[in-house]
């Protein structure tokens, strides 16, 4: 059988003018996941990777660790259908029709980094909204067309796999909950309620045979459980 890794980006600029760009943490995060993998010997076969920077960019860090520990690697190649879905443009399609129950929310989106726990609970409900299919059709890419992107994406990667082979995705959280969806039959709810507890740079295993996936693991955090540095868990 054959491993597909699907691997979070590293942390992000949250609240910063430009999120797209990794964090001094979030490249700490990739170099330890890079290092760890070689450590495990690991030998990837493929490495995809959206084209959002924060993904390209962990994918870099974590292969030029690979290879500094003498690991061979391969080139990146890029797949936009591992993108994460428009979480600006969810806010603001769902933020107008949110502010008769929550009259300040559109301070504490604004505000986010200064108020992780309101923020993260005010976006579950736009995100659950949005999946559940409750916004107006105004361009918008719904959660069905999202799946459908991502599942293009897989079977794009899995139609090319070699029996055995081991491919790295260097992606985000809401692109695997739309895998976990697609693999094992989840609701979509409850794949998000997974996706709020995925960490930056962990990874989960997928087993495959021809077109057959199956779950191995899931949001794997022991190259920087390791370290024992808790600053290098973070979920934003």
């Amino acid at each position: 059988m054959g491993n597909l890794y699907l691997i979070r980006h590293g942390q992000a600029s949250f609240g910063a003018e430009n999120y797209d760009v990794l964090s001094p943490i979030g490249v700490r995060q990739s170099q330890a996941l890079g290092a760890h993998l070689a450590q495990l010997d690991l030998r990837l076969d493929r490495c995809v990777a959206g084209d959002l920077r924060r993904q390209q960019d962990t994918a870099q860090h974590a292969l030029q660790a690979m290879h500094a520990a003498g690991v061979a690697v391969p080139a990146i190649e890029t797949d936009a259908a591992f993108n994460e879905f428009d979480a600006d443009g969810v806010i603001r399609a769902l933020l107008p029709g949110l502010l008769a129950e929550e009259p300040n929310a559109r301070e504490i989106l604004r505000n986010g980094a200064h108020n992780r726990s309101e923020f993260q609970r005010l976006f579950a409900v736009m995100v659950q909204r949005w999946h559940a299919g409750d916004h107006a059709d105004d361009g918008l890419e719904t959660w069905q067309a999202f799946t459908a992107r991502v599942q293009t994406g897989l079977q794009r990667l899995l139609d090319a796999a070699s029996s055995g082979g081991n491919i790295a995705v260097f992606t985000s959280g809401g692109t695997i909950a739309a895998l976990l969806h697609l693999v094992t039959q989840i609701t979509p709810a409850q794949a998000f309620a997974l996706n709020w507890q995925i960490i930056n740079t962990s990874f989960s295993q997928l087993k495959f045979r021809g077109r057959d996936v199956a779950l191995a693991s899931f949001n794997c955090q022991a190259h920087v459980q390791l370290l024992k540095a808790p600053e290098l868990i973070t979920f934003r």
